[in-house]
């Protein structure tokens, strides 16, 4: 099995410096390689310089988190791709477990270890933390991270299990299936293409799992912040381009009519709290929605679409009416 390691890198020479090395030592049956989306600081010198057994692959352009690595991956043979952003510390022997999972179930083509966060090492880590799933309306959680709350690391999710969606900030995918699928959806840029991904291939029929014997360290928000408008943006946007996607005609209509209205209310609490450019970032999401919806839905042609894509009937309500923060409780297996 022969996987490759892959980060995707733009103006990141601080973070290549700070955590590819730990990646080299702790993944010598891998190969290694640096995707860099034309950045403008030294980030190919730091490359070139100080790290000669490292591929270097050099875009074009930057073409966001999907275009950079749909290019990159092009050029990059392996039966494993791993796609770990820049501002990730691993761990030793973290590819062990997921080369055991790949092995152990052949139906399963995407996989995530366990996320921590970097600064905070006891807790999640935002994106991914212990595996990722869906309410009705499309809202994606996780296992250990439900909005902003994020759980403790107690040991709880230290298993190995389906999940229905794996991070970006680290997910392992065979490389067949990443170019059946065609990638990434370079309409979206970046934030929620992962999420995206997985479901076009839980529909086809692959298996996403997490397996908690491997963890990671992950920094979060070096190219976008919570703070930054963008990221509000992109991810309202990107939730309804998924939604609009990847649901039966009828069931994605009437979420969509459902998500319109709640994002209407999230744009109002926004407002409240005089966060105007995010007020602003979700009027500009829909209407950016708007634009390109037809678009979108002709990207359904010869989809099959699952029934079965929820964990919860809703987490806004959970989370902000009842205050449920742990999955374990939110969802009972």
């Amino acid at each position: 099995m022969k996987i490759a390691v892959v980060i995707l890198n733009w103006n990141g020479e601080s973070l290549l410096a700070e955590y590819l090395p730990k990646v080299l030592e702790h993944s010598k049956e891998a190969d290694i390689y640096v995707v860099d989306n034309a950045s403008t600081d030294s980030s190919v010198n730091l490359i070139t310089e100080n790290f000669p057994n490292v591929g270097l692959i050099q875009n074009d352009s930057n073409g966001g988190f999907a275009q950079g690595y749909n290019d990159g991956l092009k050029h990059i043979e392996a039966d494993i791709y791993c796609l770990l952003n820049s501002d990730v510390e691993v761990t030793p022997s973290w590819l062990g477990p997921i080369k055991e999972v790949f092995e152990k179930y052949p139906d399963v083509s995407i996989v995530q270890p366990k996320i921590l966060d970097l600064k905070h090492r006891t807790h999640f880590e935002y994106a991914g933390a212990a595996g990722g799933f869906l309410d009705k309306l499309g809202y994606p959680f996780c296992r250990g991270r439900i909005f902003q709350a994020l759980e403790e690391d107690k040991g709880q999710y230290d298993d190995v299990r389906e999940v229905f969606w794996a991070t970006g900030a680290c997910m392992f995918i065979k490389s067949e299936v990443f170019h059946a699928l065609k990638g990434f959806d370079e309409d979206y840029f970046a934030h929620q293409e992962e999420i995206d991904l997985c479901w076009r291939a839980k529909n086809e029929g692959h298996q996403v799992f997490y397996t908690g014997k491997s963890h990671v360290y992950h920094l979060g928000g070096s190219t976008l912040s919570n703070m930054n408008p963008k990221k509000t943006f992109l991810n309202f946007r990107n939730s309804l381009y998924s939604v609009t996607k990847n649901l039966p005609r009828r069931r994605a209509f009437g979420v969509i009519f459902m998500r319109l209205i709640l994002d209407g209310i999230a744009a109002l609490r926004f407002l409240l709290q005089f966060k105007f450019v995010h007020f602003a970032a979700v009027f500009k999401a829909h209407l950016s929605f708007y634009r390109n919806f037809r678009k979108m839905y002709r990207k359904r042609e010869n989809a099959n679409f699952i029934l079965n894509y929820y964990a919860a009937k809703s987490i806004v309500w959970s989370h902000f009416v009842h205050q449920i923060n742990n999955f374990n409780i939110l969802v009972k297996d």
